[in-house]
């Protein structure tokens, strides 16, 4: 059995918008309660000992009987904001992770998470807690045991359901072919078998028609704030905010629209590709890159951050561990300058050189592929 993570589009009526909406509330509220006492219990007394998810769970009666309407919250997905507030807690202890922050409602993209009283109606439609049936639109079949669903609003105002599935995974067939992938900006990836996997600049073939937004918006942020001003210099009885002004809140949307849809491309190309190579070969060897490292060459940042390196290596993790396959990690270091053919070091060269010739045994090198070729030797 293997966990599987599906993400759906769901579409709530109006009454069932407003439920999703109050549950983010109150799980705002919760998160920001929660970690404001842990705060001020450290401060107090910085030898207490740390709580644990139990006994951030014990606390919630109370907190509901101080406040009423929390009651009417999805009770597993206040539990489970303790759980994420204690699992940010570890990582900034242990893994020296940016520290837990305050949630603000005015975050474009809201969550929580359920963990019981989720069903499978039929084919379009599925029970989630507190809401009811909600109808649904799915790429593929559901099977298998769901252990918990996330429910999320994105920026541009869409609702989506993340489940959280045990189900069965059947490994692919063996192909006895083993793999190096060198990572690019010209080209996302160059195979040591020579075959070359194209970048495509989602964010430039979009840029016109964001870049066209994004003026607006900024534009309209200027006239909005300069009004909110104007009503506070009056002492306007009811002074304007930002979500009362139609045109700022539409060149928002446009801009989190172009902004989406250049997520959602990038994510299904890599998605191709990786599936790709997960069929064709047993053994994947790439590149233990640091990628933070490398977007400090502002140069080239934008570009690299175009590539999702990251993403890439994430997809191949648990798409191995799917499919029966293997990943390996290799470290880079020297693989574009040292000669696939007879190791010969020739030193470092610079971004400009796309071919060289080893001095040694007169190899001609395509700088791309012999780095794969190198990686696949590793």
């Amino acid at each position: 059995m293997t966990l599987k993570g599906i993400k759906l589009r769901i579409y709530p009526n109006q009454e069932q918008r407003l439920k999703i909406k109050l549950n983010f509330g109150y799980n705002r509220f919760v998160w920001n309660q929660m970690l404001n006492m842990m705060i001020e219990r450290y401060r107090n007394n910085p030898e207490a000992p740390f709580l644990n998810t139990f006994a951030l769970n014990n606390l919630l009666p109370a907190l509901k009987t101080e406040y009423p309407w929390l009651k009417e919250a999805e009770s597993t997905s206040l539990q489970a904001t303790n759980h994420d507030l204690v699992e940010a807690y570890k990582k900034f202890f242990r893994e020296h992770r940016g520290f837990p922050k305050f949630k603000s409602r005015k975050f474009p993209k809201q969550s929580y998470t359920s963990r019981s009283g989720i069903k499978l109606m039929d084919v379009n439609h599925i029970k989630l807690p507190k809401l009811g049936t909600v109808r649904f639109k799915s790429g593929q079949e559901l099977t298998g045991k769901i252990k918990n669903i996330t429910v999320k609003l994105s920026s541009t105002g869409k609702f989506y359901t993340i489940l959280l599935i045990d189900t069965d995974v059947l490994e692919l067939v063996k192909t006895g072919n083993s793999v190096g992938i060198d990572m690019g900006v010209a080209d996302l990836m160059i195979t040591s078998d020579g075959i070359k996997y194209p970048t495509i600049r989602f964010d430039k073939i979009l840029s016109k028609k964001k870049r066209y937004w994004e003026k607006r918006l900024a534009r309209r942020r200027l006239q909005a704030t300069e009004e909110i001003a104007w009503d506070h210099h009056n002492k306007v009885l009811n002074p304007r905010e930002l979500s009362d002004f139609k045109n700022y809140l539409k060149a928002k949307h446009m801009v989190a629209k172009y902004s989406e849809k250049i997520a959602n491309q990038r994510s299904n190309y890599i998605h191709k590709l990786t599936k790709q190579l997960v069929e064709q070969y047993d053994v994947i060897k790439i590149e233990d890159l640091k990628t933070k490292n490398l977007l400090k060459n502002h140069k080239l940042a934008r570009a690299i951050a175009n590539q999702s390196w990251r993403e890439i290596r994430i997809q191949l993790e648990y798409k191995c561990a799917w499919y029966g396959k293997q990943l390996v990690t290799v470290n880079p270091r020297k693989t574009s300058q040292i000669c696939s053919n007879c190791g010969y070091d020739d030193g470092k060269h610079t971004l400009d050189v796309r071919q060289w010739t080893c001095p040694k045994c007169g190899m001609n090198h395509d700088r791309d592929i012999n780095a794969a070729k190198n990686i696949l030797a590793a």
